[in-house]
């Protein structure tokens, strides 16, 4: 098989890695660029699919992270009684 015959790597595939910080700073630099209308169509597609995927890894991550949240019970005396998870509803 000759190097053109592979696929490209998959642009995307390092996304699953990142801590949210880096995500959510990566993908306000995409948002910046985007709205700066000067980056190229072909680039402007690319780096919309790449912002897409982080956008989702950003909010997997906040889901992971709100399931993990719990509340504090106190008693009757206002002292902590436990811990139940938190209803964000």
């Amino acid at each position: 098989m000759s190097e053109t015959d592979r696929d490209p790597p998959d642009p995307h595939q390092d996304v699953a890695g990142l801590p949210f910080e880096k995500a959510l700073a990566e993908l306000e630099g995409i948002v910046k660029q985007l709205e700066g209308g000067s980056v190229p169509l072909e680039e402007s597609i690319a780096i919309y699919e790449r912002g897409e995927v982080l956008k989702r890894h950003c909010e997997g991550l906040l889901k992971r992270a709100e399931a993990r949240i719990e509340r504090i019970t106190l008693g009757p005396d206002g002292r902590p009684t436990g811990a139940v998870p938190l209803d964000p509803a």
